[in-house]
Order: structure tokens, then C-alpha cells, then sequence
């Protein structure tokens, strides 16, 4: 009689992912599709929990950044500077 591979029942916390994945930059490619994105495509922003249930509509996120982007004091642009390693 042969053995029989006993398979891996899955459990509740198989779906969920690990904490941490490790990427293999080297392997990476660049994004063939990026020459064809234009400037004025939607980003996709992720809120933590406790933001995402008091601002539940992207309507509601713009408004409340747009809100704090008039209450900001307008400030002229600095000349930015590299710094030099010593």
C-alpha cells in the first residue's frame, strides 16, 4: 500500500497575509505601462481605520484637505539645496 501525502488543511488565518514580505528588487522590472498614464488619473490613497470611519467618501477626504490646504499660510518656494557629504 503506498503512503498517502497528508495535504495541509487550511486554516482561518491562511488568508490572511504575513506581516512582512520580502521583494526582490533585483528581479524588478519598470512599469511598461506608465508611458501611457496620464497626469490627471485617479491616485489611490489607503486611510488607516480610524480615518476611514470618520471620512467614509472621497468626497469627504477632499473636502477636508482642500480645507487645510486654504488654511495653510502661503509661503514662497525656497531654492532647495543639496547638501554636501563631508
Amino acid at each position: 500500500m503506498k503512503k498517502m501525502l497528508k495535504t495541509k488543511t487550511h486554516s482561518k488565518n491562511d488568508d490572511d497575509m504575513l506581516p512582512e514580505y520580502r521583494f526582490d528588487y533585483s528581479k524588478a522590472k519598470p512599469n511598461r505601462f506608465a508611458p501611457y498614464m496620464k497626469s490627471d488619473m485617479v491616485v489611490t490613497v489607503v486611510l488607516d481605520p480610524d480615518v476611514s470611519r470618520v471620512f467614509t467618501t472621497p468626497e469627504a477626504v477632499n473636502r477636508a484637505l482642500r480645507a487645510i490646504i486654504e488654511a495653510m499660510p502661503s509661503q514662497p518656494q525656497r531654492k532647495r539645496t543639496r547638501k554636501i557629504a563631508a
